[in-house]
């Protein structure tokens, strides 16, 4: 007579040998496929998948991609002013940017309060200097309680900002001249403006 321990050692495979036919043999709950139907999936969805896996998203260029998401914002507004749309001045305007932030001198100097930055260039870099750095000002002084100011040199712009606590003032230092002129939340919607020709950048 077999022991209690043989006779599930013997038991217990077949045991779970019919289990696993039964729930082989047997649909999902609540999916009418059986289990080896769920790999299967028609050539079209595999197509689709394929042909979104594979079209590029990036638009190749910043500034290409940044006018390509106001043009976007424009044709979805059916209140759009085709009549004022200037997408070449927010061309211009991204120039600028790209000559200030990439070919521009900056030179800072700890001062009392805060910092000043001579920010110079030639050619079309001193004309984008000369555009950014008074608009900045404008926009910028008064952020965070500081005092933003700008005084034109030969071949450039001396940009001063200043505060009136420590916190500030090492807060000011730390960001350096491109990280006070990305400093705000205005210059998105800025973009949007020119391009709605709602906002003269030269003037």
């Amino acid at each position: 007579m077999l022991s209690i321990r043989k006779l599930v050692a013997v038991c217990a495979p077949l045991v779970f040998a019919a289990s696993g036919i039964a729930l082989a043999e047997a649909p999902l709950k609540g999916h009418p496929m059986k289990p080896e139907h769920m790999q299967e999936m028609p050539m079209g969805d595999h197509a689709g998948i394929h042909a979104a896996l594979a079209t590029p998203t990036m638009p190749g260029q910043d500034a290409f991609g940044a006018i390509q998401e106001i043009v976007r914002i424009l044709d979805a507004d059916p209140k759009t002013d085709w009549s004022k749309v200037d997408l070449e001045a927010l061309r211009q305007h991204l120039i600028d940017m790209n000559e200030v932030t990439l070919k521009a001198g900056a030179v800072p100097k700890q001062i009392d309060g805060g910092l000043e930055v001579a920010v110079t260039g030639n050619g079309r870099t001193l004309i984008a200097i000369q555009r950014m750095i008074p608009a900045w000002i404008q926009m910028a002084n008064g952020l965070n309680g500081w005092n933003a100011k700008a005084a034109p040199l030969p071949n450039g712009e001396l940009l001063t900002v200043t505060a009136t606590t420590s916190k500030e003032v090492q807060h000011i230092r730390g960001l350096g001249f491109i990280g006070l002129l990305v400093s705000g939340a205005w210059h998105q919607p800025h973009h949007l403006a020119m391009a709605k020709g709602e906002f003269d950048h030269a003037h």
